[in-house]
């Protein structure tokens, strides 16, 4: 399930740099992780009130908050698969539990 899911990010990654023209190189891959993790923090920090809110409703907040968490996720897969990392071995390792969807 991890790999199918992995690879459905990697496909609208893909369309993504070619809509926009742009390669995704290996520094491409952690670099936009942490822009995303920046926009997580930004709408983490909105919604517990310590950032401008900028006229959204609670409700808007909390969309906004999944969303960007959505996108930390993907763009952990694409990182994992660009470098050729075994999350789930790592997940065994250091959390200690093996997924059950593995």
């Amino acid at each position: 399930m991890l790999d199918e899911l992995t690879d459905q990010f990697e496909k609208a990654s893909q369309s993504y740099a070619a809509a926009n023209g742009f390669v995704r190189d290996a520094d491409w891959f952690m670099l936009k992780l942490q822009e995303e993790v920046g926009e997580l923090t930004q709408a983490f920090n909105r919604k517990t009130g310590r950032g401008r809110r900028k006229g959204l409703s609670d409700e808007q907040m909390a969309v906004a908050l999944a969303d960007e968490a959505a996108d930390v996720l993907g763009h952990v897969l694409l990182l994992a698969k660009a470098q050729d990392l075994d999350l789930l071995a790592a997940i065994e390792r250091k959390w200690r539990f093996r997924p059950g969807f593995a």
